[in-house]
């Protein structure tokens, strides 16, 4: 096989595949390696066809693809076994990739040429990694050889000759040992041992010479090395000589009369602040008095602001300060004793306030002095002053009624004016006595709300002013530098305009500083540092009270909003404390009259001024607290459902007296009730008016008239209607005992009803009134009345829907009940009637004989019966009535005819017996006809024969 060119890259034998560049000087290699033949050769070469050669090994796809002795490849590799799929086809350029040319790394190149220079000349120094190892490795291994005829003890570590063992082991004694004739031999092994030991000394110096030989230039570059960098030291240090003596000069020329004239004004600024640090103690040393002469004018407010001062510049501006070590301490004490000064105080304006005479008409009694306790309490966070003022409401709402009422016996002795006059006063003085609460309790909660809304500002305030702040320093990080000499700041080097802006951003950074002093170092102004009591440590803003006074609401209040708001609500529910304490001593006084049952004894038109005088008081209440107390409510509802069940209960009792005393005889009706009547039919369904003075005395009328229709009655009706009318105005005036009033007048009509059919249509008047009989005209009677209840019915439903809440509608229905049964009771008086002339007829047509005379004995007297229910019952009830009424005894009396002359065989066959019968029909058609209002009645008597099949 040819031989390769030289240049060609050739594989080395090491495990590492290291190959060797063009550049390497092979005369530097240690040991040079034949290059394999080149895989490429320029010149076609002459070799056995037949013998295998690596190059024949095409065992996969990669060696297939890569022969590199075939000039061009097949190009029917792929097609001759896989098919016509695999072909040569054109690659199209990707569209997402640009076009590569050498322009591209020209940048690159260039910035890599000179590392390759470099990279080149170190090359050029030290060998070639691969050749220096090749060295090493053959250096190894032969030092390794001659190191191994070292005895290893040589290389131990702990090598000593100083042991003992390794002496003896280095230098066996026994070969100097002379004993008999052996001196030479001995000397021999000494000169041997010697020898040897030297041979082992020559190896390890050898050794140690071939690695000081190796490593040779790496040793004189380093020594080259340390000798430049002496010489740039030695240049160094005399720069910085040269330098230090310059600015020796220049310091000494510029600099040292220009800081003598900064020290001196930083001494001026801090002799300043001395001066200032003591006028703030002296102002400081005065505070105990001061405190003692604003409390003396109880001005709590203005001594609390002056210690929460105090303590503030003590902590900041004065700590440390010897001579003020206690009075922190005291300060705290004297805070203490005006905590319980103000809650005494307050306690005794609370005393003060609401006892005084109901008859001033100042609502609230010194409004600045309650303003101050107020805040003085709020600062202090002493909120149960709310607890202490309404203690003394429930002491002075007491008193108020101690002192209406001297003694109680006394108050049972009073009849109802004197006792109404009483309750009234007392109402009086409870709404007097509730505006004062009021009014106080509206300053309490404008002083709350005030501070409530001066928290919320503070806080938009800082939220502004930290903004400001943030975008300032921004600012003043370019504009402002501090020149540091001796750790100090040194800013009053600048000029008082520039200085201005900055002062006042960059003091409370100072003074907040652990290290810095109590005023800082900077050069300051003297109102800057100079500090007062009542503006520099706490800002105010004023605000107005809805009572005309104007207030300072300090910052430094400790409230939260929510503790504030808690406490306005605390307000609010005091306000409706008082309301409930008023009502509860209200109800107290009613009840303790009421134990006698005074109260369930009074009539309609006391018991409801009574009622409107306790409702007109609750809604006065209401008004001013703004919540409606049920105490006094419930007194009320209670007192009137025992009014309701005495006044139904009387009214029934009275009812039923009448009832139990009725003769079931036509009454006459007084004016006064026709007058009733009439108001009623206007719309009023109320009671009339009585007329004062002399009034003209008008007859009584035989039947009531009522839009248009005749009603006549027995007295208990016209005596039941004006009871249902009273009951109609007792829920207009008292309108919480509507419900109640509906059911016992529904119980009252249900009443009426049963009991009337008891007396009349069960005959039980004849036992209680002593009635022979119950005769047609005192059913007709009692049907009238029921029919007249039944008329009104719907005007007393409509009268109650209008006072009902919705809710309650369906108890509306017990009227529909009442109308069906007063319907039920009216049908059964008209059959009560027809039976009355079904049994007569029954007993006179079952005698009738067909024979002369004409009219027979039978008809005229069934003729005369008639003619007695008519005069009986057409004056009482309307003619349509009497005509339906006759009608249905008409009926029967055909029926009774028909059965009797069926009876007979008397048949329509125009007989003798046939006119006989019909004479008499035309007796009793003509006589029946010619009673008043039944002149057009149909008769139909040919239904008394039987039809012809």
């Amino acid at each position: 096989m040819a031989s390769s060119h030289s240049s060609s890259p050739v594989p080395q034998g090491s495990s590492n595949d290291v190959f060797f560049k063009k550049e390497v000087d092979p005369s530097k290699h240690i040991q040079p390696v034949p290059s394999l033949p080149d895989v490429c050769p320029k010149e076609p070469t002459v070799t056995d066809q037949h013998r295998w050669t690596v190059y024949h090994s095409k065992v996969n796809l990669p060696a297939a693809l890569n022969d590199p002795r075939l000039a061009k490849r097949e190009s029917d590799f792929f097609t001759k076994t896989w098919g016509l799929d695999f072909v040569d086809t054109e690659v199209i350029p990707s569209f997402y990739l640009p076009q590569i040319s050498k322009e591209h790394f020209t940048v690159y190149q260039q910035e890599i040429s000179q590392r390759e220079k470099i990279h080149e000349r170190c090359k050029n120094i030290c060998p070639p990694k691969d050749t220096f190892e090749r060295t090493l490795l053959h250096t190894h291994d032969k030092s390794r050889t001659d190191l191994e005829q070292v005895p290893k003890i040589f290389m131990k570590p702990d090598f000593a000759l100083d042991d003992s063992l390794t002496f003896n082991s280095v230098l066996p004694w026994s070969h100097f040992n002379t004993a008999g004739g052996k001196g030479n031999r001995d000397a021999a092994s000494s000169k041997l041992l010697q020898e040897k030991l030297s041979h082992y000394l020559d190896i390890v110096e050898v050794n140690i010479a071939h690695q000081i030989s190796l490593r040779s230039e790496a040793f004189f570059h380093a020594m080259t090395s340390q000798h430049e960098l002496q010489d740039y030291l030695k240049k160094t240090s005399q720069a910085v000589k040269m330098l230090r003596d310059k600015i020796a000069q220049i310091d000494k020329v510029m600099c040292e009369g220009s800081l003598h004239i900064l020290r001196l004004a930083l001494t001026r600024n801090n002799c300043v602040k001395v001066y200032n640090k003591l006028k703030l103690m002296a102002t400081v040393h005065q505070t105990q008095p001061t405190v003692q002469v604003l409390l003396s004018t109880s001005e709590f407010v203005g001594a609390l602001d002056l210690i929460a001062t105090t303590q503030e510049v003590l902590q900041q501006e004065l700590q440390g300060i010897h001579s003020f070590r206690h009075l922190g301490s005291q300060l705290c004490e004297l805070e203490k004793l005006i905590d319980k000064m103000m809650i005494a105080e307050f306690s005794t304006y609370s005393h003060s306030d609401l006892n005084r005479p109901l008859e001033d008409d100042c609502q609230v009694l010194e409004e600045e002095r309650l303003v101050s306790l107020v805040f003085g309490l709020l600062k202090q966070r002493k909120l149960n002053f709310l607890e202490i003022y309404g203690e003394k409401m429930i002491i002075t709402a007491k008193n108020i009624i101690k002192q209406v009422i001297v003694l109680a016996d006394q108050m049972r002795m009073l009849n109802f004016p004197q006792w109404f006059e009483l309750l009234k006063d007392i109402f009086s003085k409870f709404t007097i006595f509730l505006q004062r609460v009021k009014a106080t309790l509206n300053i309490i909660h404008s002083v709350v709300l005030s501070v409530l809304d001066k928290n919320q500002r503070t806080r938009e305030l800082e939220e502004i002013s930290q903004q400001k702040n943030a975008a300032k320093d921004n600012t003043l990080d370019t504009e402002v530098a501090y020149l540091i000499h001796e750790g100090m700041f040194i800013s009053d080097a600048f000029t008082e305009g520039e200085l201005t802006p900055v002062a006042v951003d960059t003091t409370s950074q100072r003074n907040a500083s652990p290290n810095s002093e109590p005023c800082s170092s900077d050069s300051v102004s003297e109102p800057e540092c100079t500090t007062d009591s009542s503006s520099s440590k706490e800002q105010t803003a004023s605000s107005a009270i809805p009572g005309g006074v104007d207030i300072l609401v300090s910052e430094d209040m400790r409230l939260t909003d929510s503790e504030l708001g808690k406490l306005a609500n605390n307000i609010q529910e005091l306000l409706y404390s008082a309301s409930d304490i008023c009502h509860d001593r209200a109800v107290k006084f009613l009840m303790s009259r009421a134990k006698d049952g005074f109260l369930e004894k009074l009539n309609s038109m006391e018991f409801i001024t009574l009622s409107r005088l306790m409702e007109t008081f609750i809604i006065d209440t209401e008004q001013i607290c703004g919540r409606k107390s049920m105490s006094l409510l419930g007194a009320l509802q209670s007192q009137a459902n025992k009014f309701v069940n005495r006044f139904h209960e009387e009214r029934k009792t009275k009812l039923s007296l009448l009832l139990d005393n009725e003769r079931w005889k036509q009454a006459d009706v007084p004016a006064e009730f026709q007058d009733l009547v009439d108001s009623i039919s206007d719309g009023k369904i109320a009671l009339p008016e009585k007329k004062s003075g002399a009034t003209e005395e008008r007859k009584p009328a035989e039947v009531l008239i009522v839009e248009g229709q005749q009603y006549a009655v027995v007295g208990t009706v016209l005596l039941l209607i004006r009871i249902i009318l009273e009951y109609c105005q007792c829920v207009d005036n008292i309108p919480s005992v509507t419900t109640d009033m509906l059911t016992r007048l529904s119980d009252l009509l249900k009443y009426f009803n049963s009991r009337s059919c008891q007396l009349v249509l069960g005959a039980g008047a004849l036992q209680v009134v002593g009635l022979k009989t119950i005769t047609t005209k005192n059913l007709a009677l009692s049907s009238r009345c029921l029919q007249l209840i039944v008329h009104y019915i719907p005007v007393i439903r409509a009268h109650f829907e209008a006072r009902l809440p919705p809710k309650q509608y369906s108890m509306l229905r017990h009227f529909d009940h009442i109308t069906k049964d007063y319907h039920d009771h009216i049908a059964e008086i008209s059959a009560k009637l027809v039976a009355i002339m079904d049994s007569l007829f029954d007993k006179l047509l079952s005698k009738y004989e067909v024979k002369a005379p004409v009219p027979s004995a039978c008809f005229r007297n069934i003729c005369k019966q008639m003619t007695k229910m008519h005069e009986a019952i057409f004056d009482l009830l309307p003619e349509e009535q009497t005509q339906m009424l006759f009608l249905r005894i008409n009926a029967s009396y055909k029926l009774h005819l028909k059965k009797q002359l069926s009876h007979l065989n008397v048949i329509n066959d125009g007989g003798p017996q046939n006119g006989l019968v019909t004479a008499d029909v035309a007796f009793y058609t003509g006589n029946l006809q010619a009673l008043k209002g039944l002149k057009d009645l149909d008769l139909n008597m040919a239904e008394i024969w039987e039809q012809k099949r």
